[in-house]
């Protein structure tokens, strides 16, 4: 039997119908504000129960693993587990995020596969749709959280009692979810059950705009990390004050925050510092404290170590000026990641020919690379614009997107026409 091809009318319908249901979750109160869907918040668990009720609609078993990860998979009787052709995302934001970071790789995913069964295609793999939970680590500060536990790259031990904002650990935001803090971690048995993990996600950078290309893939990840900056100094009045009597955390950190900015632009990484918290934040006060969060990125591993001691050379010199205590501490990092080599030229030579691209922003697909053949599939965004309402991608490129995988699916996990 003859295997009716992709109908990309269709796979537009669905993705419309679908984009429009997920619109309305998560969003920010004021217009133009973008997207709040924390992990293990309320936005959250709407998206995941989205998640729940699409992949049971396509008959798909749905399994959430021991560290909060959903998995839907298609289950065929001559195609069992061991060998698994996986895609997939993440659901979860950053505060003001986009719509299109993390959810157009699920619902892409999900898309793929309604393809896939609507034509009538029988894969000899079995194929699985993946929703990383806390990719962001907007409400722990743990990127790629989910990832990361499954692959035993993250200690249990040393992330339990981390807090958000709220003073909310991480064990009891677990618990109140129904996950068991005990247990999170390395879960060997199910990530040797992955065969080949593709993730689609949009892109986050201008690179196929200029080039007139709707898709790309990627080379790999860029190390990052983020470094959290705690400056102690005395808290005091702002009038009465005399700027020789003062121990201003605020001005080291001012030093920091241009320290960071022009580093990177001299050695060509990236540094930003774009979190702080400033104690006791008032107007008419000398703050006693600020914690200051430096995100840092480039080529090597080495080249950011190197980038980060030169910023930090500039916060002890200016912390020794203005009498500030200061600790520093890593609180993520992750090497450079190197996707498939063989996997990406088989996607590639399957897309047709595709601009290949690296990439300087984390993703789950990152944390897998090492344990299994990983490659990205990007879908173009014209603004280049990320982590913002700004960033978009056209309906007709998000369709490719989608076709594009059915196609990887396809021909990754084999099929029976």
């Amino acid at each position: 039997m003859t295997t009716p091809p992709i109908d990309t009318t269709v796979i537009e319908q669905r993705f419309l119908a679908i984009w429009s249901e997920l619109d309305g979750i998560g969003r920010e109160p004021d217009p133009g504000s973008g997207f709040a869907r924390f992990s293990w918040t309320e936005a959250d668990f709407a998206m995941r129960a989205w998640f729940v009720r699409e992949a049971e609609a396509l008959g798909l078993a749905v399994q959430r693993d021991r560290n909060g990860n959903l998995w839907a998979w298609w289950d065929l009787p001559s195609a069992d587990r061991s060998d698994a052709v996986v895609t997939g995302s993440h659901l979860d934001s950053v505060p003001g995020g986009g719509a299109f970071d993390g959810p157009l790789g699920v619902v892409s995913g999900l898309l793929a596969v309604a393809e896939l069964k609507r034509r009538g295609v029988t894969p000899t793999r079995a194929i699985a749709v993946v929703d990383f939970t806390d990719e962001e680590g907007a409400r722990f500060g743990i990127p790629c959280m989910g990832s990361r536990l499954l692959t035993g790259e993250l200690d249990p031990e040393l992330i339990r009692s981390r807090t958000d904002g709220a003073g909310i650990t991480l064990a009891e935001a677990f618990a109140a979810a129904g996950v068991e803090p005990d247990e999170i971690g390395a879960d060997a048995e199910l990530l040797a059950s992955v065969g080949a993990y593709v993730e689609l996600h949009v892109e986050q950078g201008r690179a196929l705009g200029p080039l007139g290309e709707p898709l790309g893939l990627a080379t790999g990840i860029w190390p990052h990390g983020r470094w959290r900056i705690d400056l102690v100094g005395e808290p005091n009045h702002a009038g009465t004050t005399l700027f020789e009597d003062r121990r201003d955390p605020m001005l080291v950190a001012a030093d920091l925050i241009h320290a960071a900015r022009r580093v990177a632009t001299e050695d060509g990484g990236r540094a930003t510092v774009a979190k702080m918290i400033v104690i006791p934040n008032v107007t008419n006060g000398v703050p006693s404290s600020v914690t200051a969060w430096l995100d840092a990125r480039a080529a090597t591993d080495e080249h950011v170590s190197a980038l980060v001691s030169r910023v930090l050379e500039v916060v002890d010199a200016s912390a020794a000026e203005h009498r500030i205590d200061v600790a520093v501490t890593n609180e993520s990092f992750t090497s450079v990641v190197s996707f498939d080599a063989d996997l990406t030229a088989r996607l590639d030579a399957l897309l047709g020919g595709v601009p290949i691209i690296p990439t300087a922003a984390g993703h789950d697909a990152g944390s897998l690379s090492a344990h299994v053949p990983t490659a990205m599939v990007f879908v173009r965004n014209e603004t280049g614009a990320s982590h913002t309402p700004l960033e978009t991608a056209e309906t007709s490129d998000c369709v490719r997107g989608v076709e594009a995988l059915a196609r990887i699916l396809e021909d990754l996990a084999g099929s029976r026409g």
